[in-house]
């Protein structure tokens, strides 16, 4: 066998990617607000990009909108009778007393008990606590209440959304929290009475005073720390933070629906043409290239802002045909769906199609949801029935618990019992998996919340 240096060709593919093809897939990616201040940034660096002029709607120069064929989403709707959106609303979100007042609204409070639980929001300080005792709000003029009643009250509205309002202190606010996860027991209720030793760090103290072990209250500290402190200053940094929508669904005058990019956020920029020629025909011959290489950047980003829209549209509508029956009918008709499925009816690759959903919002008739919202796995159903979107179980077994009555309050196997019968095979794990993520407590915890409200 020889050894020694010698010349071989082989041949091998390989994607290069170059700077534009990057910005390309950036773009794509990002919503139409971030896609602006990468265009805003485009326009600093070249004087041939502007702003267009007028506000005109941004189809067909940017991809027309797309027609979603009537029977498979049902009549439009009139805008103001849309239905209410269910789990997975995207903002924009209402201030925090509005959300209180329609909590109430839907509370079995009597007329007294609103019009205490009315005043109690607008006693709320910027922590969510409040400042005055009960026996104090009831002597208030216009209250008009026993102090009993006004603590029935409060108790009741500490359990409303966000958990943890309506406390007198830092310890009440947490034992409210911890109660939601059913993890309010004796060795917490006392650690929550000793936060000052907690602030001065008296660990051993609090060893001996919980019953605890090290390692036990080093669990307990750490899930102390997952909960909110300040719930009404929480609750308004997350609606400072307001979703604009991509992607609009309108009706259209033939009872149809039409997708379409939000023109009010898509970014949208052209060449200058008039000062393109000019600055041409005063340059020299060694500034040329230059210009030439701006003015093929400039077309090439009015190109891919162009291929951005029509994908975004593309996918969208893809992704609301399949979801016809969302539209018509709300989250339980939710169809099972995952990127392969929109991947192969737009003729796109799968992570093209994760990235246009990526941080992409659309505005439908029942509310503003994320693009990724629609994709749910499949849960098999009994007896070579159709699968179920996993999301579609979520809102039922939601809608379970809502409709229990105070003597018969459903355990997890009963959830599990009726979703077999509707031809759902689920395990009882699954379900409260699920339940846990609505947010919904266990059965013991509500059946003590029904006993209370009686």
């Amino acid at each position: 066998m020889t050894i020694g240096p010698k010349l071989a060709l082989r041949q091998a593919q390989s994607l290069v990617m170059t700077p534009q093809l990057r910005q390309a897939i950036l773009l794509l990616q990002l919503s139409n607000l971030d896609a602006w201040s990468v265009v805003e940034h485009e326009m600093e660096r070249n004087p041939l990009l502007e702003r267009p002029e007028t506000a005109d709607p941004p189809f067909p120069a940017f991809g027309a909108p797309r027609h979603l064929p009537p029977p498979s989403l049902g009549p439009a709707r009139d805008p103001g009778i849309w239905h209410d959106p269910p789990d997975g609303l995207a903002g924009p979100a209402r201030p925090l007393h509005e959300r209180l007042a329609e909590q109430v609204r839907l509370s079995r409070f009597d007329a007294r008990e609103r019009r205490i639980a009315a005043h109690l929001i607008t006693l709320l300080d910027s922590d969510g606590r409040l400042p005055l005792s009960s026996a104090e709000i009831a002597r208030t003029p216009g209250i008009d209440a026993p102090p009993a009643q006004v603590e029935r009250v409060r108790l009741a509205m500490m359990q409303f959304e966000p958990t943890g309002l309506f406390a007198h202190d830092l310890g009440e606010c947490l034992a409210a929290q911890l109660r939601e996860r059913d993890r309010l027991d004796p060795a917490m209720a006392m650690l929550l009475r000793h936060l000052d030793l907690l602030a001065r760090r008296d660990l051993r103290r609090l060893r001996t005073l919980c019953g605890v072990d090290q390692d036990d209250l080093a669990a307990m500290i750490a899930e102390i720390r997952t909960l909110s402190p300040r719930p009404a200053h929480d609750a308004a940094a997350a609606e400072a933070g307001i979703v604009v929508p991509d992607i609009l669904m309108l009706p259209a005058p033939d009872h149809d629906w039409i997708i379409e990019l939000n023109p009010d956020t898509m970014p949208r920029v052209v060449v200058n043409s008039a000062l393109t020629l000019r600055t041409t025909l005063r340059l020299r011959d060694t500034d040329r290239p230059f210009m030439t290489e701006r003015l093929a950047s400039a077309n090439w980003l009015v190109r891919a802002l162009q291929q951005r829209a029509e994908t975004i549209v593309r996918v969208a509508t893809a992704i609301m045909r399949r979801q016809g029956g969302f539209l018509a009918h709300g989250a339980g008709h939710l169809r099972p769906l995952v990127l392969r499925d929109i991947a192969e009816a737009v003729g796109l690759h799968e992570s093209t199609v994760s990235r246009v959903t990526a941080n992409k919002y659309i505005a439908t008739p029942r509310g503003m949801f994320e693009l990724k919202y629609f994709f749910t796995t499949a849960i098999p159903g009994r007896a070579g029935s159709a699968d179920h979107s996993a999301e579609a179980v979520r809102h039922r077994i939601k809608l379970l618990i809502s409709q229990e009555s105070r003597q018969d309050i459903l355990s997890d196997d009963a959830i599990v019992n009726e979703l077999i019968k509707e031809g759902i095979d689920i395990s009882r794990r699954t379900v409260a998996k699920y339940r846990d993520a609505l947010k919904i407590p266990n059965s013991a915890q509500r059946k003590r919340e029904k006993a209370f409200e009686a």
